[in-house]
């Protein structure tokens, strides 16, 4: 049966609806899902950072965003939390372009927009068009790259139902972050040839760049909790971080892999 895969908010919201049963998504969009009531289990890290925030001209820094234009490919309140980080007020400080129908890729490409947030293969094709200069990566730049970016959720009732399945998820997905780490090549001819990825060189440079090595590194939970922090902060949501962990996250089959998976 052929599944038509939705991104962003909408598939962790998909996950919750049964739609999937297990989705890897960014730690911001499986938050927004669980503060909203969406029956999700976060139970894993897969990855780090993998977004970049290019800019055109003087631009060197966030702060220099003030006033200017920003478009968005994937999950538009980073901007926000990205903005508030250094003190500018996202909704009066900037004008955000998310509307996928407005195309704020091109846009930016065009020099319609002052800077652009984008998740591979967008930073590469930019990268390799030499389109604008990179002021921030998730990365490598802190607090953003302390902290992983997507995370492995699963439908709350299937985790629930499914422990033995569920681990095996997981493990297959902590194995799969390993191999990209090691074997970068490999994962990436397997990519263009799984039809997972049309360019071969971008799915190379995405492998190198994104930080796959770090989910034996990094707390987890620390994770969803600094991201609900900010989006409380900002009144994107109204569940506390405390709530959101406690309702939406199961770290118990990660932990035990990871004991499992010393080497």
């Amino acid at each position: 049966m052929d599944i038509k895969i939705k991104t962003g908010l909408e598939l962790s919201e998909e996950l919750g609806h049964g739609s999937v049963d297990f989705a890897s998504n960014s730690a911001v969009n499986h938050t927004f899902a669980i503060a909203a009531g969406a029956p999700i289990t976060i139970v894993s890290p897969v990855h780090g950072g993998c977004y970049e925030l290019f800019a055109h001209g003087g631009i060197r820094s966030i702060a220099d965003l003030k006033g200017k234009s920003v478009g968005a490919g994937g999950t538009e309140p980073l901007i926000s939390m990205f903005a508030s980080w250094v003190g500018l007020d996202p909704k009066r400080d900037l004008t955000v372009v998310f509307d996928p129908a407005a195309k704020p890729l091109e846009l930016f490409v065009a020099g319609k927009l002052d800077a652009y947030l984008g998740f591979p293969p967008e930073p590469q094709e930019l990268h390799t068009r030499g389109v604008g200069h990179v002021i921030l990566g998730t990365a490598v730049d802190p607090p953003w790259s302390q902290y992983f970016c997507c995370m492995l959720a699963g439908n709350s009732e299937y985790v629930a139902r499914h422990p033995v399945a569920t681990k095996r998820v997981i493990r297959a997905f902590l194995k799969a972050a390993d191999l990209c780490a090691s074997a970068p090549e490999r994962s990436a001819q397997l990519l263009v040839k799984g039809g997972f990825a049309e360019r071969y060189d971008y799915a190379l440079q995405t492998l190198r760049d994104v930080p796959y090595a770090l989910w034996r590194e990094y707390d987890a939970e620390d994770t969803v909790r600094f991201y609900a922090l900010r989006a409380y902060e900002l009144g994107f949501v109204k569940s506390t971080p405390r709530k959101i962990i406690a309702d939406g996250t199961n770290w118990r089959f990660f932990e035990e892999l990871k004991r499992e998976l010393k080497t």
